[in-house]
């Protein structure tokens, strides 16, 4: 696992920040900066996680334990289409 500090910015799209539920249900509905809300998502191994771009534009003194977050590849959920 990472730290947002320990990736380069070309590997932002590569990597999420690992949420426990309890983190999860902290985020849901508040913003990380003006009109801009956390988004938590599950990944296709279900783990919670929010984007590198929440983690590193975090304004709000709130929750800026985000950027202390390990960082996970991302490994997108694959839905399928019903046909």
């Amino acid at each position: 696992m990472f730290k947002l500090s320990e990736i380069s910015r070309e590997q932002h799209t590569q990597f999420v920040g690992l949420l426990t539920d309890k983190e999860k249900d902290a985020l849901i509905g508040q913003l990380f900066a003006p009109d801009c809300y956390f988004n938590p998502l599950q990944d296709a191994d279900n783990n919670w996680f929010i984007s590198v771009e929440e983690i590193d534009l975090c304004v709000n003194d709130e929750f800026m334990w985000v950027k202390d977050l390990p960082l996970i590849p991302y490994n997108p959920k694959i839905e399928e289409t019903l046909i």
